[in-house]
């Protein structure tokens, strides 16, 4: 009888045991990211001038606004594609004597020109200077699509999780893991800065006809998720 009542009381601790090792969780994070070929830049070039009056300022930066685009569209691309970026249009103070008084009036304006051909965005900056531009804000680069990136990068954030929770339970002393559950994170584009933009010479003003170089960067997408493991 008191072999049997042990017995018992073993199978019981045991149990117990294997319940609580199967109560035991691990969670950790993962994280990953896909760099894919840009295929879309966005080229913000446009003009500064100053006049003695706001209209004669703004009619200047007008003029040279058309101008870019008459040769942009000449090249071939899209008037679609050619957008207004910024206008802004102010005064110039001269504060001498401690008097503030108007002295002319500065207008600025640039154009958002959305190009899909990379081998072509130096020469939308080099049109657009040899238009009269005198003005380059930046270029920026993104995917149209990143959707099988996005799933790679998922897949790859699930992988890292799953390594570092193997690492925690060897280092814990804990049995094999199972998945309970996972959480997705942010889910994102980003211009990598990997083969950014190098600008040569835009625009002849210096006597130089060396064409803009411009190299389309790669766009990460990153991933990252929550995953809950447990002692099987």
């Amino acid at each position: 009888m008191r072999k049997f009542i042990a017995l018992l009381l073993s199978l019981a601790l045991c149990l117990s045991l294997t319940a609580a090792l199967a109560d035991q969780t691990v969670t950790v994070s993962g994280a990953g990211e896909t760099l894919v070929s840009a295929d879309t830049a966005i080229v913000s070039v446009g003009v500064s001038v100053r006049r003695p009056t706001a209209p004669q300022a703004q009619s200047a930066a007008n003029e040279v606004i058309a101008a870019i685009r008459g040769a942009l569209e000449a090249a071939g691309l899209s008037e679609e594609d050619i957008n207004t970026g910024f206008i802004n249009l102010y005064g110039v103070y001269d504060y001498t004597k401690d008097v503030e008084q108007i002295v002319a009036y500065n207008a600025n304006s640039t154009l958002a020109v959305k190009v899909t051909d990379m081998a072509r965005v130096g020469e939308v900056i080099d049109l657009a200077f040899g238009a009269g531009a005198n003005t380059l804000d930046y270029v920026s680069f993104s995917v149209s699509d990143d959707t099988a990136a996005r799933a790679e990068s998922l897949k790859a954030a699930v992988a890292d999780a799953q390594a570092k929770a193997a690492v925690l339970a060897e280092a814990a002393g804990l049995g094999e893991l199972e998945i309970v559950s996972i959480q997705e994170g942010n889910v994102y584009s980003f211009d990598s800065g990997v083969n950014n933009f190098s600008r040569k010479v835009a625009g002849n003003e210096s006597g130089m006809d060396s064409p803009t170089v411009v190299r389309a960067a790669k766009i990460g997408v990153s991933a990252s998720v929550t995953v809950t493991f447990r002692v099987k």
